[in-house]
């Protein structure tokens, strides 16, 4: 394949026998299962690529790089099991970049079912190393052989067999890939090679690859180093820490009001250094949206075909970044937007015909900066919700009432529910009434929020918006009954010193506020978080107005302090499960200052304004 003799793995060498090498080094074992799951991503895109754009050779290079990748490390590595499949696939490739065997739609089918096979025998490997079952994968593994043997063996042959390169030509054609530097010095050993008797090829080839090697170590520069992520994570920690610290001493009551210049301008100095150090140390645990968005390129791909579709993908901002945990944990959300869409959203040919629309649907996925958050759209040019149908299930349901009057974004929000479907049918695909309120908990759990825009006949679009990172938070600094809380600046509407007219109490509490044409849920926040605290009427306060899920409600509160950005502390399980808190942050005094959760208040002030009335 690559003008050296391989020999055939032994298939028979069992589970346990690779786990016991891959647990002699648990480090070189981590980067092996990184690393190759990064190529699976790679191959993926580029046979979908491929699919687009047939017997382009450039990408059947593409994909046989990889493959051939991640074969040598398993085979170095004594993972049998992954290095025999890698290399069967090889051979199909390798057959059709040399031209001798055509990449068809079996053939990519094959392709893709062989990068889902070995994402999880791979997966599984992390999870033997952890002591976690893992899936049997022996069964669908040999069926995978033995349909790539089969088109080997069976599939159509274009044309005569072109002549195999020789052991120069494939030493330079391969070394392009590493750079300038390193393909003049590989020509060189190539042209040697060239002049050297046939008897002595194998000896010469193995010569130059050893050259190759080590001219490559001395010409190619290494940009990036890989790093556990556990190492970073306690980094980032101890740079917070840091920053607190920093927050601690300029508010010490010593130095307030020090006139001395040279501490002065030491400290301002400090605050430099540590905010620069904090913005690098976050910045290394950012990485872009284009994996995730082309795991939805593969299944954007896979549900046209089951459900008779045709969906043509449209992806932008690619390389936004975000925090490494929150382009994780985005993944199931927007899949299931995803799939949504396909299977809800986007009509079929002939409805879409009927409609003055192409027969084919656009499904476009991006990724922006607005505001100090990232925003990652998925928007359709299908019929769009339908909002009379949402309000009479709703209604059905028991979610609203008849006589209850909702805006068309009110109603649309009552998708995510929980149970909530209008689906008539139940598919394979979606429609079992699960799935949207999961998706709205998740982006929540992120500290993110969802919107909806839809058009009848148009089609809708989803917009999650999130934060940058989670280790940092920008919140609205307030105080009631004698403490401290921060509460997330995006989900705050608007503050407000309230009149007495704009107040409606029921039997002497304050129960409602009237906030221009709305008629708003109205509660202390001390009474909320349980603290006792002094009787003032609520024009002498001030109320914070906060929205979560389309419901808004607002907060009386003693004062606002100010804007902060705060390093957020969790508070252990013990504190997990109490309403209305998310968490701690250490403020400049040293003392610590509750975050508080946007969604768990909404709910304790619209149950206690259901009491009250």
């Amino acid at each position: 394949m690559d003008g050296f003799d391989h020999a055939q793995p032994d298939s028979s060498a069992d589970d346990s026998a690779e786990l016991e090498m891959l647990k002699s080094d648990p480090e070189i074992a981590g980067m092996f299962i990184g690393e190759a799951l990064d190529h699976l991503g790679t191959i993926e895109a580029t046979v979908l690529a491929l699919e687009s754009s047939p017997g382009d050779v450039k990408l059947l290079n593409d994909m046989f790089r990889p493959f051939h990748t991640i074969k040598g490390n398993a085979g170095a590595l004594g993972v049998v099991s992954v290095q025999e499949t890698a290399h069967k696939v090889e051979n199909l490739l390798d057959l059709g970049r040399s031209g001798k065997h055509a990449i068809g739609q079996d053939e990519i089918d094959v392709i893709l079912k062989a990068v889902d096979v070995l994402t999880t025998m791979i997966g599984g490997l992390k999870l033997k190393l952890d002591n976690q079952p893992a899936p049997d994968m022996t069964a669908e593994r040999k069926a995978l052989m033995a349909a790539v043997e089969a088109l080997i063996q069976g599939g159509p042959k274009p044309g005569a067999a072109a002549p195999a390169p020789s052991v120069a030509a494939t030493i330079v054609a391969e070394s392009m890939a590493n750079g300038p530097a390193a393909a003049q010095v590989l020509a060189e050993l190539a042209s040697a090679i060239t002049v050297a008797p046939a008897a002595d090829t194998a000896e010469a080839a193995a010569a130059a690859a050893a050259g190759a090697n080590r001219a490559m170590a001395a010409n190619v520069k290494m940009d990036t180093v890989k790093v556990d992520t556990r190492k970073l994570d306690n980094l980032v920690d101890m740079v917070g820490e840091l920053v607190i610290v920093q927050a601690m001493i300029n508010e010490d009551p010593g130095l307030k009001g020090h006139t001395d210049e040279r501490l002065t301008r030491n400290l301002s100095q400090l605050k430099r250094i540590t905010t620069d150090l904090q913005r690098n140390a976050m910045a290394m645990r950012m990485m872009p949206v284009k994996q995730t968005f082309q795991k939805m390129a593969r299944l954007v791909r896979d549900l046209g075909r089951k459900s008779g579709k045709i969906v043509e993908l449209e992806l932008s901002g690619e390389d936004t970044e975000l925090d490494r945990q929150v382009v994780e944990d985005i993944n199931d959300p927007l899949m299931h937007m995803v799939r949504n869409s396909v299977d809800h959203g986007i009509e079929d040919a002939d409805r879409r015909i009927q409609s003055g629309k192409p027969p084919h649907g656009k499904l476009s996925l991006s990724a922006y900066h607005h505001g100090g958050s990232i925003v990652i759209s998925v928007a359709d040019d299908g019929a769009g919700l339908n909002t009379e149908k949402i309000r009479r299930k709703a209604v059905t349901q028991g979610l609203i009432g008849e006589s209850d009057v909702l805006s068309d974004s009110e109603i649309h929000q009552l998708v995510f529910r929980p149970g909530f479907s209008t689906a008539d049918k139940v598919t394979e695909i979606s429609g079992r009434g699960v799935g949207m309120d999961v998706v709205r908990r998740n982006v929540e759990a992120l500290r993110g929020k969802i919107e909806i825009q839809s058009v009848a006949g148009r089609g809708t679009m989803f917009m999650i918006k999130l934060p940058l990172t989670l280790a940092i938070l920008d919140g609205l600094l307030l105080s009631a009954a004698g403490e401290r809380y921060v509460l997330p600046t995006f989900a705050v509407c608007e503050s407000l010193r309230p009149k007495p007219e704009q107040i409606h109490a029921i039997q002497g509490r304050p129960h409602m506020i009237q906030v221009r044409n709305a008629l708003l849920p109205l509660a202390s926040l001390g009474t909320l978080i349980g603290r006792h605290e002094e009787e003032r009427p609520a024009h002498e306060r001030i109320a914070v107005v906060i929205e979560d899920d389309g419901r808004r409600v607002a907060l009386l509160v003693d004062e606002l302090l100010g804007k902060q950005e705060v390093v957020i502390k969790s508070l252990g399980g013990t504190f997990s499960r109490v309403r209305g808190v998310a968490g701690g942050a250490i403020l400049g005094d040293g003392r610590v200052g509750l975050i508080l959760d946007a969604a768990g208040l909404t709910s304790l002030v619209c149950s206690s304004s259901a009491l009250a009335a």
